[in-house]
């Protein structure tokens, strides 16, 4: 599986949500953005590359599953962070 244009495809991780003191927020609580490890690239993404570990909007993209395996494809403009 490979990623054409601008699209990039990530897996999706799931992480504790913590507040500053080190509490657990459930996990019911909506967060705007959410973290991704990026699986592919397409040709015309800029400042991205294979395994960055990206945060992107919960609304963008969508899902595909591919060898019994979920991931997410979005744009390269709905990134936000890149760790």
């Amino acid at each position: 599986m490979r990623a054409v244009n601008n699209y990039i495809i990530i897996k999706g991780i799931k992480e504790d949500q913590k507040t500053d003191s080190g509490f657990i927020i459930q996990d019911n609580t909506e967060f705007r953005y959410l973290k991704g490890q990026v699986i592919s690239v397409g040709e015309k993404t800029e400042a991205i590359t294979l395994d960055d570990i990206v945060y992107y909007d919960r609304h963008a993209g969508h899902e595909v599953i591919f060898d019994d395996n979920t991931y997410i494809v979005i744009k390269q403009q709905d990134v936000v962070i890149v760790e």
